[in-house]
């Protein structure tokens, strides 16, 4: 079995400028820079052979450059957050791509996403932290906007079966270009 998901990655010149936000909440587990990542879809716990037809009908989806800005930070968990992120704005696009990674899912036999797609790059899970220093983080990082960025591949990552699952390795990328030969599942 391997975990696995799909994900555009986040360039370097956007990570530079969401690692100067990770301060300020004590005993937040901040994401690593190599980390950051925008999910397109989860896929889960997948036996090898399952893994392969992944792979197969990922490399079927057309794949045309993102145009994207992140926007703004928020948390997951509403009263007991356990996370902190910032948003992608709205991107029809976006929305497209990672419908046809829902669909691809779906014709290899995985059971529908149910949470609905909410793009969002992850700046920390949260576990025993004061409530009062994550709202004032949210507070004083709201208005964050990042210049635009093109995302011109996804990727099929391998995750470990943990909380948060990092360190994510790369398997593949969509359209193939680095990551060419056999799936290293």
């Amino acid at each position: 079995m391997i975990r696995l998901f799909t994900a555009l990655e986040i360039p370097d010149e956007i990570a530079d400028r969401l690692i100067p936000l990770q301060r300020g909440i004590e005993h937040a587990r901040w994401i690593e820079r190599d980390s950051f990542h925008i999910t397109l879809r989860f896929i889960g716990d997948v036996p090898e052979n399952i893994a392969d037809d992944i792979d197969t009908e990922l490399a079927r989806i057309p794949f045309t450059p993102l145009t994207l800005t992140l926007e703004g930070v928020g948390a997951f968990g509403g009263p007991e957050p356990h996370a902190i992120y910032t948003s992608v704005k709205p991107d029809a696009a976006l929305t497209i791509l990672q419908g046809r990674h829902e669909s691809a899912m779906r014709r290899v036999g995985l059971k529908p996403e149910p949470r609905a797609f909410m793009p969002h790059v992850t700046l920390a899970r949260l576990r025993g932290v004061d409530v009062g220093e994550v709202f004032s983080f949210i507070a004083e990082n709201n208005l964050l906007v990042t210049p635009t960025f093109v995302v011109s591949r996804c990727i099929l990552y391998s995750a470990r079966g943990t909380v948060g699952g990092g360190p994510y390795v790369p398997e593949r990328a969509y359209p193939d270009s680095a990551y060419a030969g056999d799936l290293n599942l």
